[in-house]
């Protein structure tokens, strides 16, 4: 009889513990793949119906791609670098990629107010403003339903005709003919109070979203479409105009008068006989290089786009300068040994940092008020500070200092630590001065590291809408402007444009933003090659 040895019967029970590891883990990610991938199933049977009935093209090529990709490399044990890979690169798409190349498109387009859907939809929606109430039509009790949110929607109208409260239910959607809804409701007193699939919202939420859901028009026929007339009721009513698909004319049924499409500014849009616009509705569509012809070529436009540069680059540059001279002052001063307290000081220093910006700068905005703030209070003054340009530039200036300095401060102070102690005693050694030292060795070697982070700075301040909207909205105004005001930068100019009193612009903002994505980068690229020369010092 022969007895195994106890040293193989040990490593015979490791093999077998490491053996029995192995299938744990290997059952572990077996389960955890599978069930990715079904949560991945779920979001991708959820968001493909959704998407197509949005007519989201781009987004409905973009979510088919990823679960590809994802079943592709995750369901088996190859592409392993794949699957570290793919996360940034599908968040660097979708979430800048995408964008940048969505707002180039729109540049090329007349999109904004009244130029948002297709042709058929300002037809329809030009056809159904024209419906008006006439003895003997028809009256619904309407319920505002949604698959969205009860704030922006979009919203479906389900419709109970008075006349036979027991009768069909219809949905009507905008863009959409009336039908009759052809799943189950539940109606209580001839009105629908719930939708499978859908909310419905109470007479607050309708109240709140009414302005938008009055605009809502449902073609019945070519001659009658519904119309909301109250919270919680609709009519049938006859339309006064009709659109012929043959001819593509629009015509006044009251007057025989005719509607062309005819092209206005950089549209097409339906005119009159004098060639005039006849109605606010148009319809999206590519007009190539105008948007930025009009940048470049309108005398107003270009005027304010200079100006907006011009105060643009002024406040990125005082902005980055001051904050790092202050910054580097004080982490020089603090990095002396001699002084005591250092690390309170610093604590102490950070606080503007710690605290989120959006209140720092409305607390700053109190400061500045002409009859009740602090500083003329301080002062003695009865300065307009955020009414008169130039005083509103200077706080706007002060204001973003406060804010950026201890960011530099911590820069600074990382970077002077890494400076080795030997060359500043070397310096003294050699008979240099402490202003000598600090200028002729700490600075520049200081700026080897720092020279990118004021770049980057740079490119932030460049960009910097929420100091300028939080603290002064753009203004002050001139009297009739509502385009630029005299502390926007080109961002927030470009948000006026976009969202301002004048009627949202999305193509031209459009291109200003890509002419401002351009000129940040060229001017990001020109100062990191000056910053190279600061390579030959370390």
């Amino acid at each position: 009889m022969t007895v195994e040895p106890k040293e193989c019967s040990s490593e015979r029970q490791r093999g077998w513990m490491r053996s029995r590891a192995d299938r744990t883990t290997t059952v572990g990610a077996v389960l955890t793949r599978i069930g990715v991938l079904s949560v991945v199933s779920a979001l991708g049977l959820y968001l493909v119906p959704l998407l197509i009935s949005y007519r989201m093209w781009l987004w409905l090529t973009i979510v088919l791609v990823a679960i590809a990709a994802i079943f592709a490399i995750y369901s088996t044990r190859r592409f392993v670098p794949a699957k570290y890979i793919f996360p940034g690169t599908f968040f660097l798409a979708v979430l800048l990629i995408v964008p940048v190349l969505m707002t180039v498109n729109y540049s090329f387009t007349n999109f904004g107010d009244g130029h948002r859907g297709t042709k058929e939809q300002a037809v329809s929606s030009i056809i159904g403003n024209s419906v008006h109430l006439v003895p003997g039509s028809p009256t619904y009790r309407l319920t505002v339903a949604t698959q969205g949110s009860a704030e922006y929607g979009p919203f479906a109208l389900f419709l109970v005709d008075d006349a036979a409260p027991e009768g069909d239910v219809y949905r009507g959607v905008e863009g959409q003919p009336l039908e009759v809804f052809p799943g189950e409701v539940m109606v209580v007193d001839g009105r629908v109070t719930a939708i499978p699939g859908y909310r419905v919202l109470t007479p607050h939420e309708v109240n709140a979203a009414f302005a938008t859901i009055r605009e809502i028009v449902v073609m019945v026929d070519e001659e009658s479409a519904i119309r909301i007339q109250g919270t919680g009721a609709a009519f049938q009513g006859r339309a006064t105009l009709a659109f012929e698909e043959n001819t593509g004319v629009i015509t006044d049924l009251d007057t025989g008068e005719t509607f062309t499409v005819g092209r206005v500014g950089n549209s097409y849009v339906f005119v009159d006989a004098d060639g005039q616009r006849a109605f606010p509705q148009s319809w999206l569509q590519y007009i190539g290089l105008d948007n930025y012809i009009r940048l470049f070529t309108n005398r107003t436009i270009a005027g304010e786009f200079l100006q907006a540069l011009i105060w643009t680059l002024m406040f990125a540059f005082s902005s980055v300068f001051l904050t790092f001279i202050i910054g580097f002052f004080l982490a020089v001063t603090l990095n002396d040994r001699r002084v005591r307290g250092r690390k309170a000081m610093r604590s102490w220093l950070l606080l503007p940092y710690a605290v989120p910006g959006f209140i720092s700068i409305l607390i700053w905005s109190n400061f500045f008020n002409r009859d009740f703030g602090l500083i003329n209070d301080l002062l003695g003054t009865h300065l307009n500070w955020l009414g008169d340009p130039t005083l509103a530039r200077f706080a706007v200036i002060l204001t973003n200092t406060w804010l950026g300095f201890p960011y530099m401060f911590i820069v600074c102070t990382g970077a002077l630590q890494s400076i080795p102690d030997d060359v500043l005693e070397a310096a003294r050694i050699d008979g240099a001065s402490g202003w000598q030292s600090t200028w002729k060795i700490t600075m520049p070697l200081l700026l080897v590291s720092v020279a990118p982070l004021l770049v980057a700075s740079f490119a932030f301040n460049f960009n910097n809408f929420n100091v300028i909207e939080l603290l002064t909205q753009g203004g002050p105004f001139a009297p009739g402007q509502f385009t630029r005001g005299s502390t926007d930068i080109l961002i927030s100019m470009v948000y006026r444009i976009a969202f301002g009193g004048d009627g949202a612009d999305f193509g031209f903002a459009s291109a200003v933003s890509v002419a401002l994505f351009v000129l940040t980068g060229v001017l990001a690229a020109i100062q990191f090659r000056f910053t190279k020369r600061l390579e030959d010092i370390a």
